[in-house]
């Protein structure tokens, strides 16, 4: 992978040294499937929006959606078009060999990742210990992308990092605009009610 710069070179050779085994070429292929197209974290979100009213979490469902939108348009029709870097199996192909069908469009930043952090970065600030499980996930989901050889370590980190700026983003709005945590939960560090 010459031409590479030494973080993503290190990480990859890395992972696809070391990590692949019959079951991990199993399961990450899985996960990566809940975050195509952001499907698990909207399918999420709309539950909570449609079944949240008595629970309190209908307002974190509209936020989540809020957040997942913010980074579609900032990351996929906004820095992947301008950045236009080629995914890791286009820029070194028989490198390493595609477990799922090569996806299209650019590299940075990773979708998954930003749809997957946005999302968990929403939950997290409603409630730290659903919140702590949605971010492993988003994580995984990440992880799973270079895993796969269809995206490199810095768009992994690019995507997390939009992703959890989109999502603090939406919660800050929420407080600033709305006023929804000092008005109806007594103030910041409580949950985030409708």
């Amino acid at each position: 992978m010459s031409g590479l710069n030494a973080f993503d070179q290190t990480i990859m050779a890395w992972v696809q040294s070391h990590c692949h085994s019959p079951w991990a070429d199993r399961l990450f292929p899985a996960v990566t499937g809940l975050g195509e197209g952001g499907v698990f974290w909207i399918a999420a979100a709309l539950l909570l929006v449609v079944l949240g009213k008595k629970s309190g979490w209908r307002s974190t469902g509209f936020l989540m959606l809020c957040a997942m939108l913010a980074g579609l348009l900032i990351g996929e029709l906004g820095l992947k078009n301008l950045v236009c870097r080629p995914r890791p199996f286009a820029a070194f192909p028989g490198y390493a060999s595609l477990l799922i069908p090569p996806p299209s469009g650019w590299s940075f930043p990773s979708g998954h990742s930003c749809s997957s952090f946005a999302a968990a970065a929403v939950v997290f600030c409603r409630d730290r210990r659903w919140g702590a499980a949605a971010l492993v996930l988003a994580g995984l989901i990440a992880f799973s992308r270079v895993f796969l050889f269809v995206h490199f370590p810095t768009d992994v980190l690019a995507g997390a990092v939009l992703g959890t700026l989109c999502g603090l983003g939406a919660c800050w709005l929420a407080l600033r605009l709305l006023g929804w945590w000092k008005e109806r939960c007594g103030g910041a560090g409580k949950s985030l009610k409708p």
